[in-house]
């Protein structure tokens, strides 16, 4: 039987940065992919002559080369940051609202607070007061995270006095927002529908509406974003997941694809190999799932040996939302049908809350679209003179889970008809440049994600389960999680998270030698 100090289940964004992380510390890993390519939601597809994006929107964390953030730190780590051809975006977002409305938002704190204050100078006071607010708890909150992270055994009684009596004191402005939805503090701020949808747009990263959307998550988006700008990739993420896998396999690690795990073994509540899809076993030290902690738990090990706490730890929290996407090919530019920015949100009515319910139903007539079009900041993202599109909306799978085949295949195009007449409204003669067109539903995540009810963002990221809450304790010894369901999601905070994952297995390695 081989061995390995770690087997990494799911080639996800944060398996592979945790698998990479270990293979070039030495360790013997391996990679167990059920898919043919690695990524999970980091992944690209071909159709026609066009290349399209699986999930990517903007990439954080990378700042410039001269002074750079930490997910470009840490790809220079691991020698891929200059195998892949990096994208700096110009604006954060626009915003599209009934009635004509238009605002771009520039990926400058400065500029970002110009143009709002230019649109709505009756507001201009409290614009300056909630950007002021946004990177106060910013940066409060990462000197909270540091001094967490350097603390180190049981907090003492000192500690526990210092927690109680002064947090309030020494991180204000985390103290008063850290458990307040997005609405509340839009609400709190700004008179002006028009503006919370100016600011608050990032709540469809997290597939959470506003009234349900942490502040914290948003704020720290916001400044997160500002400060390093956000970018993308030529070739799309596909680019990244690739080049990790092949850093593992550089040093010594072994990825399998077409061969995902059939079974953790565990005996005596502590996990100690892995039977893959083609019934070869493997033992190891230590396990890290990349997928969900449902399938882990309760399709990947022996009932008798899953532990009553595992069900009991994990039944506060509901699976998240999909997603129905179209993915679209045109044979023109993007200036040419009338697209400025690359991330567009586009709104039927001013109330989001409201018209985020319709993500239970099946047609995307009322839902917040949400378009990306990368060509408008790099022409070489297409072939010369085309342009590539994603539009879609936020949907829950139970609804297109109720259908019959006959059904599905009639409503999934219906709904992408549906998609592309919102889209000609917003821009005109868009239809008839069409080349290529393939549409996505909840299933279609299912079958390729494997993930539970094809949810995007893993649990519900909602203020009762996600930020302070996230499901990170372990249930069974030496099985640990390393994705977007135990941790915010998002390409650069999963990269990050599993190379925090693969450094904590590494001390148990080193304390357990020594």
């Amino acid at each position: 039987m081989q061995h390995f100090n770690t087997i990494i289940i799911g080639a996800g964004n944060g398996g592979l940065s945790c698998a990479t992380r270990l293979a070039t510390k030495g360790k013997k890993v391996l990679v167990l992919e059920r898919h043919n390519i690695p990524g999970g939601c980091g992944t690209s597809f071909r159709r026609g002559r066009f290349e399209f994006e699986v999930a990517l929107h903007q990439l954080n964390g990378m700042n410039t080369v001269d002074n750079p953030g930490p997910l470009r730190k840490l790809f220079r780590e691991y020698g891929i940051e200059d195998q892949i051809e990096w994208i700096e975006i110009e604006s954060l977002f626009k915003v599209n609202l009934p009635n004509g409305f238009e605002q771009s938002l520039p990926a400058s704190r400065k500029e970002a607070e110009d143009v709002l204050i230019k649109r709505f100078p009756e507001e201009k006071e409290s614009i300056l007061r909630y950007f002021d607010t946004v990177f106060k708890f910013s940066e409060e909150s990462e000197k909270f995270a540091e001094m967490q992270a350097n603390s180190t055994g049981e907090p003492s009684v000192f500690k526990k006095f210092i927690m109680k009596n002064l947090f309030a004191k020494k991180f204000p402005t985390l103290a008063k927002y850290a458990v307040c939805s997005t609405q509340e503090v839009m609400d709190e701020f700004f008179k002006s529908k028009e503006l919370q949808l100016c600011v608050n747009a990032y709540w469809c990263f997290m597939g959470m509406p506003p009234s349900r959307f942490p502040f914290s998550i948003l704020a720290r988006c916001t400044a997160l974003y500002i400060n390093d700008k956000p970018y993308y990739l030529r070739g799309g993420s596909q680019m990244m997941s690739q080049a990790l896998a092949d850093t593992i396999r550089k040093h010594n690690g072994t990825v399998k694809y077409n061969c995902g795990a059939k079974e953790i073994l565990v005996k005596n509540g502590r996990a100690y190999g892995v039977i893959d899809d083609n019934g070869e076993e493997y033992s190891c030290d230590y396990v890290v799932s990349g997928i969900s902690p449902i399938d882990t738990y309760f399709k990947l090990i022996k009932k008798d040996e899953v532990p009553k706490s595992a069900k009991e730890y994990l039944s506060p929290y509901t699976v998240g939302i999909s997603a129905l996407t179209c993915f679209i090919g045109l044979d023109c530019t993007p200036q040419e049908i009338g697209y400025t920015d690359s991330f567009n949100l586009t709104y039927t009515s001013l109330n989001c809350n409201d018209d985020f319910q319709n993500s239970y139903n099946l047609m995307p007539d009322i839902d917040p679209l949400i378009n990306t079009c990368y060509t408008v900041d790099d022409p070489k993202v297409s072939p010369e003179g085309t342009s590539v599109i994603t539009a879609g909306t936020l949907k829950y799978a139970r609804s297109w889970m109720e259908l019959s085949p006959e059904e599905y295949y009639e409503t999934k195009y219906k709904a992408g008809q549906i998609i592309l007449n919102r889209l000609e409204e917003k821009y005109p003669r868009i239809k008839e440049h069409i080349e290529e067109f393939e549409v996505a539903t909840p299933l279609t995540h299912m079958r390729y994600l494997h993930h539970p009810e094809g949810a995007i963002y893993g649990f519900e990221q909602d203020l009762k389960s996600s930020v302070f809450f996230f499901p990170q304790e372990d249930q069974i010894q030496n099985l640990t999680f390393a994705n977007g369901w135990v941790n915010i999601c998002g390409f650069g905070p999963n990269y990050l998270y599993g190379a925090k994952v693969a450094d904590k297995i590494i001390k148990l390695m080193e304390a357990y030698n020594g």
